[in-house]
């Protein structure tokens, strides 16, 4: 792996960001190469959680750039947060779907493909003999991330007494969907009242997702 240089200070940043935005065409210039070359380890860092989907590192780091190019062209500095939590996400996302491409043209070759013949002498193929979908590795890591975020947004959004009763509500530590009034009975209040925390939960939780879209990078067409 290729030594990278290490990241800017917030105060290199956000001179850079500034010359990017507001400078002439040189300083802009200067201003996005020094970007890109002092984020190119948070792209190796990232694509290393993609090292198991049998993709060269290089590709991927080469994928994840493409992301970080479009996180420093589309930043805006006055959403006060670092560009470095913002060109994460851009940088994953471009290689989601660069692995959604190629699974999706992969799959749609080797299913088709003649992989040997029946007793009558006929070609079959993968289709064919596949009787369920295998595991889609892509699929399972953002199941993973989104459940990150729902834990994430528990601890952050929730008061203590919110997240218990949705972990017991939808069995979210792993156990058995719990109902309002054994709720009520372990935590020794009303099935009514469980009831209202259980719904002032799910408006501080829907209002948190709803603001996580919001701060999601668009990828341009």
């Amino acid at each position: 792996m290729k030594t990278f240089q290490k990241p800017l200070s917030k105060e290199e940043e956000s001179l850079c960001i500034r010359a990017l935005q507001d400078g002439d065409a040189g300083r802009r210039s200067e201003a996005k190469r020094l970007l890109i070359e002092r984020n190119l380890r948070l792209v190796a860092h990232i694509a290393r959680k993609y090292t198991n989907v049998d993709e060269d590192m290089e590709d991927l780091i080469s994928i994840g750039t493409i992301g970080l190019i479009k996180a420093v062209d589309s930043f805006d500095l006055h959403k006060n947060s670092r560009l470095a939590s913002y060109a994460a996400r851009c940088i994953d996302n471009e290689l989601l779907m660069m692995l959604r491409g190629k699974k999706k043209t992969s799959r749609e070759v080797s299913l088709f493909e003649p992989i040997g013949t029946d007793r009558e002498g006929n070609e079959i193929s993968l289709l064919d003999v596949m009787e369920q979908e295998q595991p889609d590795i892509v699929e399972e890591m953002e199941k993973a991330r989104c459940l990150s975020q729902l834990y994430g947004l528990m601890d952050t959004e929730l008061s203590a007494r919110e997240r218990e009763v949705l972990t017991l509500r939808y069995g979210l530590a792993g156990g058995r969907e719990v109902t309002q009034k054994e709720i009520g009975e372990k935590l020794g209040i009303s099935r009514s009242y469980v009831s209202r925390i259980e719904k002032k939960a799910l408006g501080k939780m829907r209002a948190g997702f709803l603001k996580m879209e919001a701060s999601q990078p668009r990828n341009r067409a």
